[in-house]
């Protein structure tokens, strides 16, 4: 267990593709979203203080550099040493390259300590060539990533989307926000006027969901915010509440939902409720520090949050001791983690995205040079791809090389963002609607 904070020295990717060491220097915190009039108090009160605008942005270098200089390779290969690397077949110059090409820092079992591994015997290497080669119809290729994106609708949900969701399989699409749910079927998604297929309404209209998740089946659906209660919905045959899981805090700010959807984590103010779904139960009331409690995220048997004392937690599912902090000197807004569960997303309010090993000392950082008052993360199902979206601009990055894809710019902020299981549309959330682009591959 660490109880020390490490030190926040990362591996920058700037927009140059130059890596460069920095320090950063903390912003001035603040509320990411501008809340409805009616729920103003009680998403300002998370913090203890009353809600307020951010103060005016800090003059930073354009936005719109794209951000590189990790390659493929270099990611896939800097865990790996040199025995692994003959046995996948590498020539003895990339072996070199490779070495080379992988900071240390990220490869010893110590930080600061290079990766040595002793070559494999002859017979070693003999029983490998002998292995028959898998055939290529039963390669599991990993999809390819959207080089654009095509609008195709707006969804007019009438209030601020403060968080939005859509399924791969029906292409619903949820829009939440102040007093109720609107759902919209496939065919609303390409036009402007259609009417919603259902509205669920809060069991309050003063009521404001902030967070929802869909289950990894795209049947059942959670919901948090400025209420009483957690609520679990089905969806199919027809959306309706199945449970209200009582909390104990008046204002849920993010939630997160386990691989198998037995675990679901709701992040309070100062604490994070841990809910068996299954039955329905209350597990844990887990105290966590009062200011790192904006965002959580679940990877396995860890979890983690942060907020706006700069300080990413993670803590052990099964005991809830504390595992490490991470000083990324900047308040985080969002969590998200890729579907290997292997990394973990921090979006910053510089804007910066901060990336970090779930399971090794590994961390980097991407430079996006842009202060900002909204910052939201979805990782794609396929894995080759993420968005992140800044403001008024979406952008989506190519992982691992963070090359850009495609970038999008709104007139009005973006408060909340998703791309559904099957990748093929990306809807996000604003002051008033919904707009849903169809990715082009």
């Amino acid at each position: 267990v660490s109880g020390e904070k490490e030190e926040a020295s990362f591996r920058m990717l700037g927009a140059d593709g130059e890596p460069e060491e920095r320090r950063d220097v903390p912003e001035s915190s603040g509320v990411s979203s501008q809340p409805e009039p009616q729920v103003q108090h009680q998403l300002g009160s998370l913090y203890g203080v009353p809600w307020q605008p951010p103060g005016p942005p800090i003059q930073h270098s354009p936005a719109d550099q794209e951000t590189s200089a990790v390659t493929q390779q270099q990611w896939h290969l800097q865990g790996l040493g040199r025995s692994e690397l003959q046995a996948a077949g590498l020539p003895e110059a990339q072996l070199g390259e490779a070495a080379e090409s992988s900071p240390s820092f990220l490869l010893g079992s110590e930080v600061g300590q290079p990766y040595s591994s002793s070559p494999p015997s002859e017979e070693v290497l003999s029983l490998l060539r002998a292995i028959p080669p898998i055939p290529d119809e039963v390669v599991v290729r990993q999809k390819r990533a959207p080089h654009g994106s095509w609008k195709v609708g707006t969804l007019l949900h009438g209030k601020r989307v403060y968080a939005v969701a859509i399924s791969g399989s029906t292409h619903h699409v949820y829009t939440c926000g102040s007093g109720y749910i609107r759902v919209w079927d496939e065919s609303a998604l390409q036009a402007g006027d259609k009417a919603p297929q259902a509205q669920l309404d809060l069991q309050d209209p003063q009521d404001c969901v902030v967070t929802c998740k869909l289950f990894p089946d795209e049947q059942s659906l959670i919901t948090g915010g400025a209420s009483q209660a957690v609520t679990l919905w089905d969806l199919a045959p027809t959306p309706q509440v199945r449970a209200r899981l009582t909390s104990t805090g008046p204002t849920c700010y993010s939630l997160a939902v386990s691989s198998d959807a037995h675990i679901c984590l709701a992040c309070f103010h100062g604490f994070v409720e841990i809910w068996d779904l299954q039955n329905q139960i209350l597990i844990r009331k887990h105290e966590v520090p009062v200011y790192g409690s904006r965002c959580v995220d679940i990877t396995g048997n860890i979890f983690w949050t942060g907020g706006e004392d700069t300080t990413l937690y993670s803590w052990d599912l099964r005991n809830y001791q504390r595992l490490h902090q991470h000083d990324l000197q900047n308040e985080i807004l969002s969590l998200t983690h890729d579907p290997g569960e292997e990394w973990v997303l921090a979006g910053l309010r510089t804007s910066d995205i901060a990336f970090l090993h779930t399971r090794r000392n590994e961390q980097f950082k991407a430079v996006m040079k842009k202060y900002t008052r909204h910052h939201s993360l979805k990782f794609a199902s396929c894995g080759s791809y993420f968005v992140t979206a800044i403001d008024t601009r979406l952008s989506g990055l190519e992982a691992p090389s963070l090359q850009k894809l495609f970038q999008i710019e709104e007139s009005s902020g973006i408060l909340c963002c998703d791309v559904s299981s099957d990748n093929q549309y990306l809807v996000m959330g604003s002051k008033s609607s919904a707009i849903v682009y169809q990715l082009l591959y």
